[in-house]
Protein backbone atom coordinates (compact mmCIF):
# COMPACT_ATOMS: atom_id res chain seq x y z
CA UNK A 1 0.00 0.00 0.00
CA UNK A 2 1.10 3.28 -1.28
CA UNK A 3 0.23 6.49 0.46
CA UNK A 4 1.10 9.76 -1.11
CA UNK A 5 3.48 12.22 0.86
CA UNK A 6 0.97 15.11 0.70
CA UNK A 7 -0.74 12.84 3.48
CA UNK A 8 1.45 11.64 5.23
CA UNK A 9 4.01 14.13 5.73
CA UNK A 10 3.98 15.99 8.96
CA UNK A 11 1.91 19.33 9.76
CA UNK A 12 -1.49 20.40 8.36
CA UNK A 13 -2.84 21.67 5.17
CA UNK A 14 -2.60 25.26 4.45
CA UNK A 15 -4.50 27.02 1.69
CA UNK A 16 -3.09 29.41 -0.69
CA UNK A 17 -3.10 31.45 -4.14
CA UNK A 18 0.06 31.23 -5.85
CA UNK A 19 -0.98 33.24 -8.72
CA UNK A 20 -2.28 36.98 -8.32
CA UNK A 21 -1.80 40.68 -9.71
CA UNK A 22 -1.79 44.22 -8.46
CA UNK A 23 -1.68 47.50 -9.29
CA UNK A 24 1.90 46.92 -9.36
CA UNK A 25 1.29 45.37 -13.11
CA UNK A 26 -2.23 45.04 -14.57
CA UNK A 27 -4.46 44.51 -11.72
CA UNK A 28 -7.09 47.19 -10.08
CA UNK A 29 -6.03 46.68 -6.39
CA UNK A 30 -3.79 47.96 -4.13
CA UNK A 31 -1.28 45.22 -2.80
CA UNK A 32 -1.85 45.33 0.72
CA UNK A 33 -5.92 45.44 -0.21
CA UNK A 34 -5.16 42.16 -2.31
CA UNK A 35 -3.20 40.16 0.73
CA UNK A 36 -6.42 41.63 3.15
CA UNK A 37 -9.04 40.69 0.84
CA UNK A 38 -7.32 36.94 0.84
CA UNK A 39 -6.60 36.72 4.25
CA UNK A 40 -10.46 38.18 5.07
CA UNK A 41 -11.65 35.07 2.94
CA UNK A 42 -10.04 32.56 5.24
CA UNK A 43 -6.54 31.97 3.36
CA UNK A 44 -3.47 31.28 4.99
CA UNK A 45 -1.14 32.34 2.41
CA UNK A 46 -0.76 34.35 -1.05
CA UNK A 47 1.85 34.74 -3.65
CA UNK A 48 1.54 38.06 -5.21
CA UNK A 49 3.11 37.30 -8.96
CA UNK A 50 2.96 40.96 -10.83
CA UNK A 51 4.11 40.63 -14.58
CA UNK A 52 7.95 41.03 -14.33
CA UNK A 53 8.63 42.92 -17.72
CA UNK A 54 10.39 46.33 -17.96
CA UNK A 55 6.44 48.33 -18.70
CA UNK A 56 5.68 47.84 -14.83
CA UNK A 57 9.90 48.00 -13.50
CA UNK A 58 9.80 44.68 -13.57
CA UNK A 59 8.34 44.08 -10.01
CA UNK A 60 8.73 41.34 -7.57
CA UNK A 61 6.62 42.91 -4.72
CA UNK A 62 7.49 43.06 -0.85
CA UNK A 63 4.79 41.85 0.83
CA UNK A 64 6.20 41.08 3.86
CA UNK A 65 4.50 43.92 5.16
CA UNK A 66 1.11 42.88 5.31
CA UNK A 67 2.17 39.15 6.75
CA UNK A 68 0.25 38.47 10.28
CA UNK A 69 0.19 35.98 12.64
CA UNK A 70 -2.29 33.88 10.99
CA UNK A 71 -1.83 34.60 7.26
CA UNK A 72 1.53 35.10 5.54
CA UNK A 73 2.75 35.81 1.33
CA UNK A 74 5.75 34.26 -0.39
CA UNK A 75 7.52 36.50 -2.81
CA UNK A 76 6.90 35.91 -6.40
CA UNK A 77 6.32 37.34 -10.34
CA UNK A 78 5.03 36.14 -13.45
CA UNK A 79 8.13 36.03 -15.48
CA UNK A 80 7.86 36.51 -19.72
CA UNK A 81 10.90 36.06 -22.05
CA UNK A 82 10.81 34.69 -25.70
CA UNK A 83 8.52 33.09 -28.19
CA UNK A 84 6.14 29.99 -27.91
CA UNK A 85 5.50 28.58 -31.15
CA UNK A 86 2.92 30.86 -31.61
CA UNK A 87 5.18 33.87 -31.86
CA UNK A 88 3.63 35.36 -28.36
CA UNK A 89 5.50 35.77 -25.25
CA UNK A 90 6.14 32.85 -22.81
CA UNK A 91 4.16 32.72 -19.04
CA UNK A 92 5.86 31.35 -16.69
CA UNK A 93 4.60 31.59 -12.58
CA UNK A 94 7.90 32.18 -9.90
CA UNK A 95 7.29 31.47 -6.50
CA UNK A 96 9.65 31.98 -3.63
CA UNK A 97 12.09 34.62 -6.20
CA UNK A 98 14.79 36.41 -4.15
CA UNK A 99 14.35 40.21 -4.35
CA UNK A 100 17.73 40.78 -6.64
CA UNK A 101 16.31 38.46 -9.50
CA UNK A 102 17.93 40.22 -12.25
CA UNK A 103 15.51 41.04 -15.33
CA UNK A 104 15.23 39.48 -18.29
CA UNK A 105 15.61 41.82 -21.24
CA UNK A 106 11.69 41.75 -21.66
CA UNK A 107 10.50 45.60 -22.10
CA UNK A 108 6.45 44.48 -22.86
CA UNK A 109 4.92 41.75 -23.53
CA UNK A 110 6.34 41.29 -27.20
CA UNK A 111 9.24 38.80 -27.85
CA UNK A 112 12.32 40.97 -28.68
CA UNK A 113 15.13 39.84 -30.70
CA UNK A 114 18.49 39.02 -27.94
CA UNK A 115 16.36 38.38 -24.60
CA UNK A 116 15.99 34.75 -23.09
CA UNK A 117 14.53 31.69 -24.27
CA UNK A 118 11.53 30.45 -21.43
CA UNK A 119 13.72 27.64 -20.71
CA UNK A 120 16.28 30.16 -20.04
CA UNK A 121 14.03 32.07 -18.17
CA UNK A 122 12.68 29.09 -15.91
CA UNK A 123 15.76 27.50 -15.19
CA UNK A 124 17.28 30.46 -14.16
CA UNK A 125 14.03 31.03 -11.61
CA UNK A 126 14.55 27.62 -10.71
CA UNK A 127 18.41 28.37 -10.03
CA UNK A 128 17.16 30.95 -7.89
CA UNK A 129 15.11 28.96 -5.45
CA UNK A 130 11.44 29.54 -6.77
CA UNK A 131 9.12 26.79 -7.47
CA UNK A 132 8.41 27.16 -11.30
CA UNK A 133 5.17 26.42 -13.24
CA UNK A 134 3.96 26.80 -16.81
CA UNK A 135 1.18 29.03 -16.62
CA UNK A 136 -2.31 28.66 -18.59
CA UNK A 137 -1.67 26.17 -21.34
CA UNK A 138 -4.80 26.02 -22.50
CA UNK A 139 -5.36 30.24 -22.68
CA UNK A 140 -1.57 30.37 -24.19
CA UNK A 141 -2.19 28.27 -26.93
CA UNK A 142 0.75 25.98 -25.69
CA UNK A 143 1.64 23.23 -27.68
CA UNK A 144 3.59 19.91 -26.58
CA UNK A 145 6.94 21.02 -27.95
CA UNK A 146 6.27 24.37 -25.90
CA UNK A 147 5.60 22.43 -22.94
CA UNK A 148 8.66 20.05 -23.39
CA UNK A 149 11.13 22.84 -23.86
CA UNK A 150 10.21 23.99 -20.21
CA UNK A 151 12.56 21.07 -18.68
CA UNK A 152 13.13 22.51 -15.21
CA UNK A 153 9.61 23.47 -14.04
CA UNK A 154 8.03 21.84 -10.87
CA UNK A 155 4.44 22.07 -11.83
CA UNK A 156 1.72 23.06 -15.07
CA UNK A 157 -1.15 24.77 -14.01
CA UNK A 158 -4.05 22.27 -14.36
CA UNK A 159 -6.88 24.61 -13.45
CA UNK A 160 -6.82 28.94 -13.70
CA UNK A 161 -9.83 30.33 -12.88
CA UNK A 162 -9.34 33.87 -13.89
CA UNK A 163 -9.04 32.03 -17.85
CA UNK A 164 -11.91 30.06 -16.49
CA UNK A 165 -13.85 33.29 -15.94
CA UNK A 166 -12.77 35.66 -18.87
CA UNK A 167 -12.25 33.37 -21.69
CA UNK A 168 -13.19 29.68 -21.22
CA UNK A 169 -9.53 28.36 -21.00
CA UNK A 170 -8.95 27.26 -17.87
CA UNK A 171 -7.42 23.98 -18.50
CA UNK A 172 -3.82 22.44 -18.32
CA UNK A 173 -4.60 19.03 -17.92
CA UNK A 174 -3.86 17.60 -21.56
CA UNK A 175 -0.45 18.94 -21.73
CA UNK A 176 0.28 17.93 -17.96
CA UNK A 177 -1.07 14.19 -18.79
CA UNK A 178 0.95 13.96 -22.23
CA UNK A 179 4.10 15.10 -20.35
CA UNK A 180 3.76 12.64 -17.62
CA UNK A 181 3.13 10.32 -20.04
CA UNK A 182 6.83 11.07 -21.33
CA UNK A 183 8.08 10.60 -18.11
CA UNK A 184 8.67 14.56 -16.85
CA UNK A 185 7.85 14.09 -13.10
CA UNK A 186 5.27 17.49 -12.65
CA UNK A 187 3.20 18.17 -10.22
CA UNK A 188 -0.34 20.18 -10.86
CA UNK A 189 -1.74 23.57 -9.05
CA UNK A 190 -4.87 25.32 -9.40
CA UNK A 191 -4.64 28.71 -8.75
CA UNK A 192 -6.63 32.35 -9.44
CA UNK A 193 -4.62 34.40 -11.83
CA UNK A 194 -6.70 37.05 -10.08
CA UNK A 195 -6.43 40.65 -11.27
CA UNK A 196 -9.76 41.88 -9.51
CA UNK A 197 -11.53 43.81 -12.42
CA UNK A 198 -13.85 40.52 -13.44
CA UNK A 199 -14.76 37.72 -10.68
CA UNK A 200 -11.70 35.83 -11.31
CA UNK A 201 -10.76 35.48 -7.79
CA UNK A 202 -11.12 32.90 -4.66
CA UNK A 203 -11.86 30.16 -7.25
CA UNK A 204 -9.26 27.68 -7.49
CA UNK A 205 -6.19 27.15 -4.88
CA UNK A 206 -3.71 24.45 -3.52
CA UNK A 207 -3.54 23.35 -0.01
CA UNK A 208 -0.12 22.54 1.03
CA UNK A 209 1.03 20.35 3.79
CA UNK A 210 3.26 21.67 5.71
CA UNK A 211 4.72 21.69 9.38
CA UNK A 212 4.39 25.83 9.47
CA UNK A 213 2.76 28.49 7.87
CA UNK A 214 6.25 30.04 6.63
CA UNK A 215 7.36 30.82 3.71
CA UNK A 216 10.58 28.54 3.93
CA UNK A 217 8.52 25.47 4.76
CA UNK A 218 5.84 26.18 1.89
CA UNK A 219 8.17 26.37 -0.70
CA UNK A 220 9.69 22.93 0.03
CA UNK A 221 6.32 21.34 0.91
CA UNK A 222 5.42 22.85 -2.72
CA UNK A 223 8.43 21.53 -4.20
CA UNK A 224 8.21 17.77 -3.15
CA UNK A 225 4.97 17.54 -4.03
CA UNK A 226 3.19 17.71 -0.63
CA UNK A 227 -0.38 19.25 -1.61
CA UNK A 228 -3.30 19.12 -3.95
CA UNK A 229 -5.42 21.54 -5.50
CA UNK A 230 -8.89 22.83 -5.34
CA UNK A 231 -11.89 24.66 -6.20
CA UNK A 232 -13.58 23.19 -3.23
CA UNK A 233 -13.78 19.32 -1.90
CA UNK A 234 -10.99 18.43 0.41
CA UNK A 235 -8.72 15.71 -0.40
CA UNK A 236 -8.06 13.87 2.99
CA UNK A 237 -5.94 10.84 2.19
CA UNK A 238 -5.48 8.36 -1.22
CA UNK A 239 -4.41 4.60 -0.50
CA UNK A 240 -2.86 3.35 -3.37
CA UNK A 241 -2.99 -0.86 -3.61
CA UNK A 242 -1.94 -3.21 -6.12
CA UNK A 243 -5.02 -3.66 -7.40
CA UNK A 244 -7.82 -0.44 -6.03
CA UNK A 245 -6.92 3.15 -4.93
CA UNK A 246 -9.41 4.62 -1.90
CA UNK A 247 -9.75 7.77 -1.43
CA UNK A 248 -10.86 9.34 1.69
CA UNK A 249 -12.29 13.26 1.14
CA UNK A 250 -15.04 15.84 1.74
CA UNK A 251 -18.55 14.85 0.62
CA UNK A 252 -18.28 14.36 -3.78
CA UNK A 253 -20.01 13.28 -5.85
CA UNK A 254 -17.57 11.67 -8.53
CA UNK A 255 -14.12 9.97 -8.53
CA UNK A 256 -12.35 9.71 -11.43
CA UNK A 257 -9.07 8.38 -11.86
CA UNK A 258 -6.75 9.00 -14.91
CA UNK A 259 -3.59 7.19 -16.32
CA UNK A 260 -1.50 6.97 -18.92
CA UNK A 261 -3.09 7.38 -22.28
CA UNK A 262 -6.54 6.33 -22.79
CA UNK A 263 -7.00 5.03 -18.93
CA UNK A 264 -9.76 6.78 -16.81
CA UNK A 265 -12.77 5.36 -14.68
CA UNK A 266 -15.03 6.74 -12.84
CA UNK A 267 -16.95 5.92 -10.07
CA UNK A 268 -20.21 8.24 -9.16
CA UNK A 269 -22.59 8.43 -6.00
CA UNK A 270 -24.10 10.44 -3.51
CA UNK A 271 -22.35 12.39 -0.67
CA UNK A 272 -19.75 10.18 -1.14
CA UNK A 273 -16.43 9.92 1.70
CA UNK A 274 -14.80 6.66 0.94
CA UNK A 275 -14.74 6.12 -2.79
CA UNK A 276 -12.83 3.43 -4.11
CA UNK A 277 -12.28 2.32 -7.73
CA UNK A 278 -10.42 -1.14 -9.21
CA UNK A 279 -7.47 -0.35 -11.13
CA UNK A 280 -7.53 -3.16 -13.73
CA UNK A 281 -8.43 -0.76 -16.10
CA UNK A 282 -4.70 1.07 -15.43
CA UNK A 283 -2.93 -1.94 -16.68
CA UNK A 284 0.71 -0.74 -16.51
CA UNK A 285 0.35 2.94 -16.70
CA UNK A 286 3.08 4.02 -14.78
CA UNK A 287 1.37 7.36 -12.96
CA UNK A 288 -2.29 7.85 -12.03
CA UNK A 289 -3.92 10.92 -10.70
CA UNK A 290 -7.25 11.63 -8.80
CA UNK A 291 -10.14 14.06 -9.73
CA UNK A 292 -13.14 14.43 -7.43
CA UNK A 293 -16.13 15.98 -8.03
CA UNK A 294 -19.06 17.22 -5.99
CA UNK A 295 -22.49 17.99 -6.61
CA UNK A 296 -21.92 21.83 -7.41
CA UNK A 297 -19.21 20.73 -10.07
CA UNK A 298 -15.91 21.99 -8.12
CA UNK A 299 -13.25 19.96 -8.05
CA UNK A 300 -10.33 18.57 -6.18
CA UNK A 301 -6.75 17.26 -7.99
CA UNK A 302 -4.06 14.84 -6.59
CA UNK A 303 -0.78 15.36 -7.80
CA UNK A 304 0.18 12.52 -9.95
CA UNK A 305 1.41 9.30 -8.09
CA UNK A 306 3.67 7.50 -9.74
CA UNK A 307 4.01 3.50 -9.42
Amino acid sequence: MHRPTAFTAPGRFWRGNLHTHSTRSDGVLLPEEVCRRYRAEGYDFLALTDHFVGAYDYPIVDTQPYRTEDFTTILGAELHSGAMANGELWHILAVGLPTDFAPSHSPDFHPVEGQETGAELAARAVAAGAFVAVAHPQWSGLTLADARGITAAHAVEIYNHGCAMGCDRPDGAAIADLLLSEGRRLTMIATDDAHFYEPDHFGGWVMVKSPENTPEALLAALKSGDFYSSQGPELRDIRLFDDRIEVESSAVAAMIVQGQGTAARAVHGHSMTTPKLDLTRFGDSPWLRVTLMDAAGKKAWSNPIWR
